[in-house]
């Protein structure tokens, strides 16, 4: 079999890679990283990505140990990335206490959900390694590419390379001024987000963008044609349909609430039909990579059985293995939909409604994790908008609860209906949340010549390890604070705005009252949209994914815009780079200024999180109450952070730049 560069550098097997000091390394950060997650998705519905702060961590620790290796990091990033992952079943498992079926979270349920939807994605993963990692190079992996990055730096500069040792130094200095912007905008001193709201016509629209260097930074990696196909999107959702739909319904709030009220109820209904359509285009074209990667599989087995030495990044999981995993995973997932049904209204349905869904879980959530797996090589894990594919995923398990038992008005059957669906859906959105971010991993691990099956295991770990932490945080957490909309919740319950959502889904879709139009429309627009994609591809101009277009329409402006600057900020940089007289470095040093910006900002996130934990408030170092600074202050602190964000940017591209001669 071909070996490909990552193989033909990679470093010796005697190297240490998948040792007890990383799994156990891993395994501290991810139960940290874990619970910080689930408190910050339930207060104001976002996650921080964990691999790139936990390899910092990781090679921070292990210097210490004269044999530790670039490998054995990269096994630390893998494991401990399950945290970021695993924490997102907070988006759906909440709102069954919501609708009351949960008095709280049973630990060994809620363990189970968590852990069997995770395995899963891990082995789902391994044949969509081959297909989205080896047999589709083009893919950017923008989280992937930094974290190597990350590692890579790391380690050439403790062995003294010259141009690793520039390379770590415009990593460390764009690293600590994205910390210190987004530490100064929880300060408030500065806005953390410039957005101005105003009437059009008869409706109302905005401008909203999000001071975030980590977002710039994605979007300089992701490149030019994914960041205008997101600020196609952009202008879709907010330009066009925002302002005819809210001219439809007329609000008397101000502008900056109407706006965003029909954003969240009709726009975003519109993006997700989008990406329901450009997700199975997108199954389409990878279907025979798919295949092949499967193909590929076996072919590696039946070599290993016959005694051959495989290259290094041939040296998957066996895959029959894979295939005895899943098989096996079925059985503790069909007692956990049993123990959901037993001795309730649906019990006398039990077999159909298990048998269907475990078919469900497997193809669809083969499905998912192959769309989602493509859409984190797009456009990265933190930008992947796993939300909307909880909302197919939740609409599609409510389809089959239809098809296969219909609508009931009952109040009891209704709510057993709903919970059934959650709890299907937590299953299915483990294998999303997973596949989403395993890629990322994985193609970390071909960049620094891991081996595949050795990551594989330390990602079954790292789902092992989050899964433990995830139930008593949620416990925690639900009894002390509760949720927004439950019975009994206090004034500080946590929002907990996707199960919200979500759960409000299963309800529309079991009582006939979802809102098929906007997805309809968006179905539409999706189809116009990959025939507008290929006829681009046909001219040779530059391409337009629909998904990123369904991407841009789906997320808010605040998120989308500055990852659209960063990728224009990106394209500008790597054409100057082309021109000097040693390019590969000019863009490698342009890659790791784009990875500094992330660097910072997730380091930042992870001390932010234990911050907001430990104080027990959402504002722990907010100082204008303290400086006695009024609403006045709002215009001067708007402009003020706006200005100082560009203008650092402009210095720190500017300083690489002169490093590169």
């Amino acid at each position: 079999m071909a070996r490909n560069a990552a193989d033909a550098s990679a470093p010796a097997p005697s190297v240490p890679e998948l040792t007890l000091r990383a799994i156990l390394l891993g395994g501290a950060i991810t139960l940290v990283f874990t619970a910080a997650n689930v408190y910050l998705g339930l207060k104001v519905g976002l996650t921080f990505a964990t691999s790139i702060p936990a390899a910092v961590i990781s090679m921070a620790v292990l210097r210490m140990f004269r044999n530790s290796s670039i490998l054995e990091n990269n096994i630390v990033q893998t494991v401990a990335s399950a945290a970021g992952t695993l924490a997102a079943i907070i988006f759906v498992l909440p709102g069954l206490v919501m609708i009351g079926w949960w008095q709280g979270f049973p630990y060994w349920t809620t363990a189970l959900i968590t852990l069997t939807g995770g395995l899963l994605g891990v082995l789902f993963s391994v044949p969509l390694r081959r297909a989205l990692i080896v047999d589709t190079p083009d893919l950017p992996y923008p989280e992937g590419k930094a974290a190597a990055e990350v590692l890579r730096v790391g380690s050439e500069s403790r062995e003294g390379a010259e141009e690793s040792a520039l390379g770590l130094k415009v990593l460390v200095v764009n690293s600590i001024a994205s910390a210190a912007f987004a530490a100064l905008t929880q300060t408030k001193l500065v806005v953390a987000e410039a957005a101005t709201w105003f009437r059009v016509g008869g409706g109302a629209t905005g401008i909203s963008g999000g001071l975030s260097y980590a977002l710039m930074g994605v979007g300089h990696l992701v490149g030019i044609s994914v960041g205008m196909a997101m600020a196609l999107g952009l202008v879709i959702g907010w330009w066009i349909l925002l302002p005819i739909l809210t001219a439809q319904q007329p609000m008397a709030a101000d502008a900056a609430t109407w706006a965003q009220s029909v954003f969240t109820a009709n726009v975003r209904f519109f993006g997700a039909g989008v990406i329901g359509v450009a997700a199975v285009w997108t199954l389409l074209k990878i279907a025979g990579p798919v295949l092949g990667g499967i193909r590929s599989a076996m072919a590696a087995s039946r070599a290993r059985d016959r005694g051959e030495l495989l290259a290094i990044g041939e040296r998957d999981m066996p895959i029959a293995a894979v295939a005895l995993g899943t098989l096996a995973l079925l059985v503790p997932i069909a007692l956990i939909l049993w123990s959901t049904i037993a001795g309730g209204p649906l019990q006398g349905s039990a077999v159909l409604l298990i048998g269907g869904a475990l078919v469900f879980v497997l193809v669809i959530g083969l499905m998912i994790a192959a769309v989602c797996g493509y859409m984190a090589g797009l456009i990265g894990a933190s930008n992947s908008p796993i939300s909307g594919v909880g909302i197919l995923a939740v609409v599609a398990a409510s389809l089959m609860l239809v098809g296969l038992f219909g609508r009931e008005s009952g109040g009891a059957t209704t709510q057993a209906l709903v919970a059934y669906a959650l709890i299907v859906t937590g299953i299915v959105f483990g294998v999303a949340t997973i596949s989403n971010d395993n890629l990322q991993d994985l193609k970390t691990g071909q960049l620094v010549g891991a081996t595949p099956w050795r990551q594989q295991v330390a990602l079954l770990f790292g789902v092992v390890f989050g899964s433990i932490v995830v139930p008593p945080v949620l416990n925690l957490l639900g009894s002390q604070l509760g949720f927004a909309g439950m019975p009994g919740a206090g004034p500080n319950a946590l929002a907990a705005p996707q199960a919200a959502l979500i759960s409000a889904l299963a309800r529309g879709v079991l009582g006939g009252d979802l809102n098929w139009t906007m997805i309809g429309y968006g179905a539409a627009a999706g189809v116009a949209l990959v025939i507008l994609d290929e006829a681009l591809g046909k001219a040779k101009l530059l391409r337009l994914p629909p998904l990123g277009v369904g991407i841009g329409i789906y997320l808010p402006m605040a998120v989308i815009l500055p990852t659209v600057t960063g990728s224009i900020i990106g394209w500008f940089y790597d054409r100057w780079a082309a021109k000097r007289s040693n390019p590969e470095f000019a863009i490698r040093l342009g890659t790791l200024t784009a990875t500094g910006l992330i660097v910072g900002e997730s380091l930042w996130g992870v001390a932010f999180a234990g911050l907001v934990a430990g104080a027990g408030s959402d504002a722990p170092i907010e100082v204008t109450g303290l400086l006695g600074l009024g609403d006045g202050y709002g215009p001067v602190a708007l402009a003020g952070g706006t200005i100082l964000f560009f203008a650092l940017a402009w210095w720190l591209y500017r300083r690489t730049m002169k490093i590169v001669g």
